[in-house]
């Protein structure tokens, strides 16, 4: 492990926590070409244009489109020292003069060496372009280039950054070293795995970490040292937290519950992080005609994840005391940071495809840090994942803005279309449990007009406006519905304002609604509309419906008894054509749903209804007598209440006591 680089080798090789566009690598070393190669982007990276704090130079390794080729190629010990001669030498060259950090490293066997080049205080810097009396050029970098900075027209952009240094790496002087905790220090070296770790020297592994820095002849803390690793850097940096605040749904906006996450930069994201995965509940829908399982969260992780961690990495820690906020709202969340971000992003480049200009960031070791904890991807990333976790989760299009002052930026995040259905139905249930029936109203109307296009939140407006009376409320609701929804979702709420309808009285209505609705329908729909075919004495329409909905029948004790039921009034009509073959057919089916309804899990008047149909059919079927009696006695032990199940056992016994007799008498 290395006692000098604060990232881990295998990480560094692998580009994991530092993008690849801050990585080069040399597979072999020339003084007169691959050194001055080097010269110009230890330069390059000193520059640091975009505040990504500088980069990696690894000699000693191919690449191959940008990756390490492993195992490395190596060099010898003896080139080592003689590399490390030569750019210490020639570091003098560039102006002002900057030295890098050099670490040789042995992985898999090989010697390599590892150039870092922080971004510099000191910046802009200078180097040659080629060998001894080649003319000196500023250079930077664009991408994964070393590029010379006039001729890329940047050069003006450079200038700007004369000698400013980002606030995070700033020296701390109202601080003293004592104020950085050394315990968090080393948890963080470990969770980075780095070589540091096993430095005893505190004072050598805080410089090294650049997290101190000297001044006046003593080591001071620079800020990142006390973002991360003070015991709270609220103390030092007024508005350095997290809250988050969860709203209820109502007028007054009350306050259900507020949290604030304190601690290292890094430690209240990881927490807040912690707490709202909390909140990003997983649902699954079993899909129609396949083994599959289709899956949402009411907020993808990946997208709250980026979005808390742009806020955290993005806002200013000099200009503003404002914390990071997190708005939980029962249909969307928001995260806010202070301020605006920096001049020359504009919403054009936040959109689904961004293209975000090579502005310099505003704080360059937050970055850094952020990265090695895998808590930040690399540059120009986190736009893209966001969007992407979205809409793969079925979640409408993230929002992002901020106002023309740039005082703040906002992240918008809805949640899933059929989570805003749920809490809102949730909290309907709730309040009309505390006989606030009103409100319930309210809660479940406004969030339909905010989603339209809800199955579930249209059905449930249409049976409340149902239940009150205002049909044409209801019939208007169910139009807006059809006019924004997919044609899949039409028929299952085309269901539900037919029984809206058949509740009022409206038959004719609910009836000229049914037969629009096609006979193939999915397999739930298709046993609503069979039950309500029944409600509309068409027991034809509803047998077809019920065979369209194939296993979905077999798990629904309510559908099961209903396609029984249908089975006995089209075996009646049956009987009563003389049609006998077709009439002991749909008998035998009957008793077969009957007999694996009264197996199966139901409210005891549902099971005892089911008995006593299943008495019936026997009794049709000729089974044995005590077939018979044993089913309507069942009927009457489940629900005693129901008088007709003693008469329907009564009236078995006279006919079988008259047909026993008759029997005995022709014998």
């Amino acid at each position: 492990m290395s006692l000098i680089l604060p990232i881990n080798i295998e990480d560094l090789l692998n580009c994991q926590g530092v993008e690849s566009s801050r990585i080069e690598f040399k597979a072999g070393w020339g003084d007169e070409t691959t050194g001055f190669q080097v010269l110009k982007t230890i330069c390059a990276f000193a520059n640091d244009l975009q505040n990504l704090n500088g980069g990696y130079i690894i000699i000693g390794v191919e690449e191959r489109e940008g990756r390490a080729v492993l195992p490395p190629k190596g060099i010898s010990p003896e080139k080592i020292d003689h590399i490390q001669k030569w750019v210490g030498g020639n570091s003098n060259r560039i102006d002002p003069v900057f030295k890098p950090v050099m670490s040789p490293e042995v992985v898999s066997g090989k010697h390599i060496l590892v150039i870092r080049a922080p971004g510099s205080d000191t910046r802009p810097h200078r180097a040659p372009e080629a060998k001894k009396g080649g003319e000196k050029k500023y250079f930077v970098r664009i991408g994964s280039e070393t590029v010379d900075a006039a001729k890329k027209n940047v050069l003006n952009d450079l200038m700007q950054l004369t000698a400013k240094v980002p606030f995070d790496d700033r020296r701390a002087l109202q601080a003293t070293t004592d104020d950085l905790r050394e315990s968090r220090v080393r948890e963080f070296l470990n969770d980075i795995r780095s070589g540091l770790l096993e430095d005893e020297n505190t004072r050598e592994t805080y410089r090294k970490l650049r997290i101190t820095s000297s001044a006046n002849g003593h080591d001071v803390p620079r800020n990142i040292g006390l973002l991360l690793f003070s015991e709270d850097p609220d103390i030092w940096f007024p508005g350095t937290r997290i809250e988050v605040v969860q709203f209820a749904d109502d007028a007054s906006g009350n306050v259900i519950e507020e949290k604030i996450f304190r601690g290292g930069i890094h430690e209240q994201l990881k927490n807040a992080l912690t707490f709202l995965e909390t909140i990003s509940s997983p649902h699954l829908e079993k899909q129609e005609y396949s083994f599959r399982v289709k899956g949402w969260v009411s907020y993808p992780v990946p997208a709250l994840r980026e979005a808390l961690v742009n806020a955290v990495y993005h806002k200013s820690y000099e200009t503003s005391q404002e914390p990071v906020k997190v708005y939980l709202y029962p249909d969307r969340i928001e995260i806010i940071s202070y301020p605006g971000p920096v001049p020359g992003i504009e919403l054009e480049h936040l959109m689904p495809v961004p293209s975000v200009p090579p502005v310099p960031a505003r704080n360059r070791r937050i970055g850094e840090f952020l990265k090695e904890l895998r808590l930040a991807e690399g540059r120009g990333t986190g736009l893209p994942r966001i969007y992407r976790a979205m809409s793969e989760n079925g979640s409408q299009t993230p929002s992002f803005d901020f106002d023309e002052g740039r005082s703040y930026f906002r992240v918008t995040l809805s949640a899933h279309p059929e989570y805003i259905a749920i809490s809102a139905m949730r909290d309907a249930a709730h309040l009309k449990a505390l006989g606030n029936d009103a409100d319930a109203f309210r809660r479940i109307e406004n969030a339909w007009k905010s989603l339209p296009a809800s199955p579930s939140l249209a059905s449930e407006y249409i049976r409340l406006l149902g239940a009150t009376g205002q049909l044409e409320d209801a019939k208007m609701a169910f139009s807006k519905f059809k006019e924004q929804a997919p044609d899949h979702f039409h028929h299952f709420v085309s269901n539900v304002l037919i029984d809206v309808l058949l509740d009022a009285g409206r038959k004719d209505e609910a009836k000229k609604l049914l037969d629009r609705q096609p006979m193939y329908l999915a397999s739930a729909d298709a046993v609503d509309a069979a039950i309500l075919a029944r409600r509309l004495d068409n027991e034809e329409k509803a047998h077809r419906y019920f065979e369209r909905a194939g296993d979905a029948v077999l798990n629904d004790v309510r559908a099961l008894h209903e396609f029984a039921q249908t089975k006995l009034k089209l075996a009646q009509e049956m009987k009563n054509s003389r049609r006998w073959n077709s009439n002991r057919r749909l008998l035998r089916e009957a008793k077969e749903l009957l007999e694996r309804a009264v197996r199966m899990d139901a409210d005891r008047v549902r099971r005892a209804w089911a008995w006593s149909d299943l008495g019936k059919v026997k009794h049709w079927l000729k089974h044995p007598a005590h077939e018979v009696t044993t089913a309507y006695e069942r009927a009457i032990e489940l629900f005693p209440e129901e008088q007709k199940f003693k008469e329907y056992l009564d009236k078995w016994k006279n006919t079988s006591g008259r047909n026993k007799g008759q029997g005995n008498r022709r014998q």
